[in-house]
């Protein structure tokens, strides 16, 4: 898979983030990735998987800062 088609999937991922709830986005992180699996390398899928796992820790920490404020 080309370095284009990385950076794609990573758009994907962080457009999901921006337009989605935390549960449609999880659900497009994986679908995003099951597809990847299928054309990428084992090195970049797991770069991809890397990087989803950062979009998802993100998410969590700014959940929680949010919950943290309004309390």
């Amino acid at each position: 898979m080309s370095e284009r088609i990385v950076e794609a999937c990573k758009e994907l991922i962080d457009d999901a983030r921006m337009g989605y709830a935390n549960l449609v986005f999880n659900e497009l992180c994986l679908e995003i990735l099951s597809k990847a699996c299928n054309i990428s390398s084992d090195k970049q899928f797991r770069q991809l998987v890397a990087y989803a796992t950062e979009k998802l820790i993100e998410d969590r920490t700014v959940t929680v800062q949010r919950e943290l404020t309004i309390q």
